[in-house]
């Protein structure tokens, strides 16, 4: 009964081989692996002596030999499948347990396309393949986190289909995400990411009790470890839209730090900048206190006692931050329905992964493009358009607004006043609409919008816009510019001698 052993990933492997000698296998082995188990004592055949044949070309070709993809593929229960394994002295390989190169580590170390295409492998997806191909007889493993699983349903005698069908999907899992990566790299390399296919992979993490309603089935996948390893759920069970949510309020609190972000159905309805967490929390909820009833609060900044005394005084559904005191915790762990999560780092603060590309479902397929960000640059050198200057605190504010429309949906508009929001308008069919709907809000709040700045994440059209805002007391706007009527809305601003500034860069969000 052989097994055979030949993974790029050690972790565990001599415990593995241990257990399976104990379980009766005879270990066949690659180059590698070979040595680690013989320097642990463990006994091993190498390949090369078992096929007659040894690696070539630099160890190109190790495993592709007759003699072993026979002992793989070929049909224990068919006759004329025997009489050719008996002919040609092959005998069963019943376990398979590899892993592959390790393509992804070597891509985010290096841009030497040489030892990229090196860590390209070849044989070990053929095996895995061949083995998941016939699982009715071969047990297939490629994570080292099922050794301990594998070896006790051996010890149990509890090899069933059942086993190798779960270890078959696993397998073609691998490999799939294993040639998904190289394509994708390949054609970032040499077709700027845009090849004739894209791939979208990522890692189950966990399924939600639903999708963003209770007839719909919903799972998170990672695509790299932020879900894997930065994300950690300190209380609560976290459901699909409130992982919608986070990732809402996380991208706006994460250009700021100290600050907080509100969050309602994926759309901001408070957030500050002040001098303190507390201070920011509490001028974010001023912004509209209604709507953040049950709502998903970023703080990013740690959080202490007193902060989570006050975010207690009302319901939130979701509270995180990078971190949180120990009194917090005990405290925020007796809010019954409020559910906790940190993202931990080193600075205290969040640090979020980059994106490179961001894609979107519709029907029949779906849109992939390069992700979107707003950068402190593109306020440093956003341009003064009409005769007047913003002051340092007005800069400061449209800075602000400005990186809240970018990361909002359009059409948006946002109102900051003394490092808070104190109205927003989004997904609105017009830029009036949104500047109104603002408008009202914040006059529902009672909240005075006189000496505010106004950010719009596109260029106003028209003059209109700019006559009501003025009308609500703004002292200086921000937008991309880019209308064929923009001298018309300079020409407006200078009239009521409110500073304009461009950045020439539009950041939809449909």
């Amino acid at each position: 009964m052989f097994a055979l052993l030949s993974v790029s990933d050690k972790s565990g492997i001599v415990e593995f081989a241990q257990g399976l000698r104990e379980c009766g296998y005879e270990i066949l082995s690659t180059s590698g692996t070979l040595k680690i188990l013989e320097e642990n004592g463990i006994e091993v055949q190498d390949i090369a002596s078992y096929t007659g044949a040894k690696e070539m070309f630099d160890g190109r070709v190790k495993t592709l030999n007759p003699k072993i993809a026979g002992g793989i593929l070929y049909r224990r229960n068919l006759a004329s499948h025997q009489k050719d394994a008996q002919e040609n002295g092959i005998q069963p390989i019943d376990l398979l347990c590899v892993n592959l190169y390790p393509f992804k580590q070597t891509i985010q170390r290096t841009n030497d396309f040489e030892e990229i295409v090196e860590n390209i492998d070849i044989g070990g997806p053929s095996m895995i393949r061949a083995g998941a191909k016939n699982f009715e007889s071969v047990l297939v493993v490629t994570n080292p986190n099922d050794y301990q699983r594998i070896l006790q349903k051996l010890k149990n005698k509890e090899n069933t289909l059942e086993l190798r069908r779960e270890m078959m999907i696993k397998a073609y899992e691998h490999t799939a995400g294993y040639d998904c990566l190289i394509a994708n790299y390949m054609n970032e390399r040499f077709n700027e990411g845009f090849g004739e296919y894209a791939f979208i992979t990522g890692k189950k993490v966990m399924d939600t009790r639903y999708g963003e309603n209770p007839h719909q089935k919903g799972a998170l996948y990672a695509q790299g470890e932020f879900f894997l390893k930065d994300f950690q759920i300190l209380k609560g069970e976290p459901s699909f839209n409130n992982f919608t949510d986070i990732d809402s309020a996380i991208k706006i609190a994460s250009q700021f730090k100290n600050s907080v972000c509100i969050i309602k159905h994926g759309n901001p309805c408070g957030f500050a900048l002040k001098d303190t967490p507390l201070l920011s929390y509490i001028s974010a909820l001023s912004c509209d206190s209604l709507s953040a009833f049950g709502g998903v609060v970023a703080v990013n900044a740690k959080v202490d006692l007193q902060l989570a005394q006050k975010i207690g005084e009302i319901f939130v559904e979701v509270l995180v931050a990078p971190s949180f005191t120990q009194e917090a915790l005990e405290y925020l762990s007796s809010k019954k329905k409020l559910k906790l999560f940190s993202l931990p780092s080193d600075s205290s603060y969040f640090e979020l992964p980059s994106a490179k590309e961001s894609f979107k479902s519709i029907l029949g397929g779906f849109l992939l493009q390069e992700s979107d960000s707003v950068s402190d640059e593109e306020m440093q050198e956003a341009k003064k358009m009409g005769d007047y200057e913003a002051s340092e605190s007005q800069k400061r504010d449209m800075e602000i607004a400005y990186k809240i429309v970018a990361l909002t949906k359009s059409n948006c508009v946002a109102y900051v006043k003394d490092g808070a929001l104190v109205g927003i308008g989004m997904g609105m069919t017009s830029r009036v609409d949104a500047s109104r709907n603002a408008m009202l809000k914040a006059k529902d709040m009672g909240l005075d919008l006189k000496g505010c700045v106004l950010a719009s994440e596109a260029f106003f059209p028209f003059k209109d816009s700019i006559e009501l805002a003025v009308s609500m007391g703004v002292s200086a706007i921000i937008q991309p510019g880019g209308s064929i009527r923009d001298d018309e809305v300079i020409e407006c601003a200078n009239s009521h001698k409110i500073p304009i500034y461009f950045t020439f860069k539009r950041h939809f969000l449909h």
